[in-house]
């Protein structure tokens, strides 16, 4: 979330560096000079908004958590690699991890949307995607009591409708 704040806070200085020295040159006759910072002032607009978009969506999945993870590896289904990052927090509207989001829920009938969640002793499956395309993230969940994970279900029930699958807690007293 820092980093995503910093990113949107540097576009926005770049934005109103390069707008006034594009109005300074204007002014001054110097066409050429102005006409350069204004192409540089329109791509860190552009980028402004898109970043202002992230910060927005992070807030969002933020303030409407579900599961916060302190350090956690995260794993796509289909990808080799893994992302190892410093918070991972899944939400009514997606899951955060880093700087990095996955949305859901918030793009009507045919956007994507949470599918499936799976909770084991270790880790946490969840699967989402649209009609085009599906992905699943694999991460460690870090609850070691059963009603822990219950308190878990019971919110993605209550906050997503997904009632979520729980495998290997049902023989544990």
């Amino acid at each position: 979330m820092k980093l995503i704040r910093k990113l949107r806070n540097l576009y926005a200085l770049v934005f109103i560096l390069g707008f006034s020295i594009m109005v300074w040159q204007g002014v001054a006759h110097r066409k050429e000079i102005a006409f350069l910072f204004g192409a540089i002032s329109l791509v860190s607009f552009v980028f402004l908004l898109r970043q202002s978009r992230l910060l927005k969506d992070a807030t969002l999945i933020l303030d409407n958590r579900i599961l916060a993870v302190p350090s956690d590896l995260i794993s796509l289904e289909g990808d080799k690699s893994k992302d190892d990052v410093a918070e991972t927090v899944v939400s009514t509207f997606g899951i955060l991890t880093g700087s990095k989001i996955y949305r859901w829920g918030r793009d009507g009938l045919y956007g994507v949307r949470l599918n499936a969640v799976e909770i084991d002793r270790e880790r946490m499956y969840l699967t989402f995607g649209d009609m085009v395309q599906t992905m699943r993230v694999d991460l460690l969940h870090g609850m070691l009591k059963e009603q822990e994970v219950m308190n878990t279900v019971n919110k993605f029930l209550r906050e997503t409708g997904i009632r979520a699958s729980i495998i290997g807690w049902e023989h544990k007293s």
